[in-house]
C-alpha cells in the first residue's frame, strides 16, 4: 500500500491550516507541527507512515535546516523546504543539507501540489523492486537501497539515488540534461534546469574519488553518461 500521509511543518497557523485543508481535499493524511522540537518528535514517531515533509525553514526551538539535518542522519525520506528565503545561497544550502526539492513562499497551492506528484510517482515507480545494478565496481541494490563502489558505503540523498539509479538503469547511455529532469524530477519540475549539473557534481564527488577510475561522463554539448572507460 503506498504511503500517502505529509508531515507539514509550519509555524504560520493561516498558512498551516490553508496547505493542511487543501493537502487533506487531495485524499492526503496530515500531521501538523508549528515548530522544529514538535516536529521531530513526530517524525520519530510516524517516520514508518510518511510520504514526504514539508518543512519550513525559519521555526522556533530548532530551525527547519537543523530539523533537516536530523532526519538525513536516519533515512532518505523526502523533504520539500518551504520557506520565504528565495535567495539562491539558501536554496543550493538546503539542497546540500539533503533536501529534496525547495518551494519558496508564497507559492500557488497547484505548483506544491505538482511536486508533490512527482515524489508520489518516483514511490510508485520503486515500490516493490528488488534489483541489483553494477557498472565496472559500482554496486546499488534497491532492495536496500544501498550503495557501494568497491569496499566502501556511499550514503546518497533521495535526489542523488534517484539520479543515480536512473542513470545506472542505463549504463552508456548519454542523455540531455532536459531527458535527466523529464525522468528523474518529472515533467512537473518547474526549477532551474541547471539542478541537473549540480546533482551530477554531487554524485561524482561522492563516487569518483581520486583513486578510482571516472564513471561520470560528460559529453560536451550533449549533457551525461554513466558506464566504465572499458564500455567504450
Amino acid at each position: 500500500m503506498m504511503k500517502n500521509t505529509i508531515l507539514l511543518v509550519e509555524d504560520e497557523e493561516g498558512l498551516a491550516s490553508y496547505v493542511a485543508k487543501e493537502l487533506t481535499f487531495e485524499d492526503f493524511t496530515v500531521l501538523t507541527a508549528a515548530d522544529g522540537e514538535a516536529a521531530w518528535d513526530m517524525y520519530q514517531e510516524h517516520r514508518d507512515e510518511l510520504l514526504l515533509v514539508l518543512l519550513d525553514w525559519m521555526l522556533p526551538k530548532i530551525d527547519g535546516m537543523a530539523v533537516l539535518r536530523r532526519i538525513r542522519k536516519h533515512d532518505d525520506l523526502p523533504v520539500i523546504m518551504m520557506t520565504a528565503r528565495d535567495y539562491l545561497g539558501d536554496k543550493v544550502t538546503g539542497l546540500d543539507n539533503g533536501a529534496d526539492d525547495y518551494i519558496t513562499k508564497p507559492f500557488e497551492i497547484e505548483e506544491l501540489l505538482a511536486r508533490i506528484r512527482v515524489i508520489q510517482r518516483r514511490a510508485a515507480h520503486q515500490s516493490g523492486l528488488d534489483q541489483t545494478y553494477r557498472i565496472a565496481d559500482l554496486t546499488l541494490v534497491t532492495k536496500t537501497r544501498q550503495v557501494t563502489r568497491g569496499d566502501t558505503s556511499i550514503q546518497l540523498t533521495q535526489r542523488e539515488y534517484d539520479l543515480l539509479l536512473f542513470l545506472m538503469r542505463h549504463p552508456g547511455q548519454v542523455f540531455t540534461r532536459d531527458e535527466l529532469l523529464d525522468n528523474v524530477w518529472g515533467v512537473d519540475f518547474l526549477g532551474q534546469q541547471n539542478v541537473v549539473d549540480v546533482y551530477i557534481g554531487y554524485l561524482r564527488n561522492k563516487i569518483d574519488t581520486a583513486d578510482t577510475p571516472n564513471l561520470f561522463h560528460t559529453i560536451r554539448g550533449v549533457g551525461y553518461s554513466l558506464k566504465a572507460d572499458d564500455d567504450e
